[in-house]
């Protein structure tokens, strides 16, 4: 008995004593630190941009000889260069902006008169755009459209039929308004590239050729697709946690 005793009570003892160490070893187990939250990255199209941007286009015009009838119409044809600047503001998802844009162009264009023997050709040689705009961005995407006021710089000759001379020849500049849409896209940082639709409204402007006896009428629209390549300055990401 007293020796049964004596073993439960060395039994006790032990495990008393390993106790602290247990705690010990539980004690001393490294802790893992949580893992860092995700980021999430938004395209800011907030800032100053230039860029450069070429197409084509196609100016439908009317010569109508005032006080005689119509001469004809044809559509001045050929592509475009040039550069624009501007700035955009962004408010959640929507972006508003204004901008300046500048080409040179080479749209030509003829007809043979219904009323003369002569041939009738439009050129138009540049044209400007100053404009606001509305978009909506998802991200690196934007959609937008455009309107404000548009100038265009015209050539308008007339050709004999008979021998190909040069009968007379005036230029004019001319001011109108523009609507339009696009969609870019920004693809790297401060890049964004997109493709651009515009359409001008000009004024009928009667046009008087020295050395010829009247005046014709001229009416014109334009019509034209760009691809534009814009460099923002800037950050272009903001991080969202």
């Amino acid at each position: 008995m007293k020796k049964s005793l004596l073993l439960v009570t060395a039994s006790l003892v032990a495990l008393s004593a390993a106790a602290p160490a247990v705690a010990a070893d539980l004690a001393a187990r490294p802790y893992t630190k949580a893992p860092p939250a995700m980021v999430a990255a938004i395209y800011d199209w907030s800032g100053f941009y230039i860029g450069i941007n070429g197409g084509g286009g196609s100016a439908h015009t009317t010569w109508d000889f005032v006080g005689t009838g119509t001469e004809g119409s044809h559509n001045a044809t050929g592509g475009t260069v040039g550069g624009q600047i501007g700035y955009r503001w962004q408010t959640g998802q929507w972006v508003f902006g204004v901008e300046g844009q500048g080409n040179w162009a080479d749209f030509s264009g003829d007809n043979i008169s219904a009323l003369f023997a002569d041939r009738n050709r439009t050129r138009i040689n540049s044209f400007g755009l100053i404009t606001g705009q509305v978009g909506y961005a998802w991200n690196n995407v934007l959609a937008y459209v455009k309107g404000g006021a548009a100038v265009v710089g015209d050539k308008f000759d007339v050709y004999s039929t008979a021998t190909g001379a040069l009968l007379a020849s005036t230029s004019q500049t001319r001011w109108g308004g523009t609507i339009g849409a696009g969609l870019e896209v920004g693809f790297a940082p401060n890049w964004s590239v997109g493709v651009e639709y515009n359409h001008i409204f000009l004024q009928d402007k009667d046009v008087t050729f020295v050395g010829l006896v009247g005046t014709d009428r001229i009416r014109q629209d334009v019509d034209m697709g760009l691809v534009r390549l814009n460099y923002k300055f800037g950050g272009p990401i903001i991080a969202k946690y």
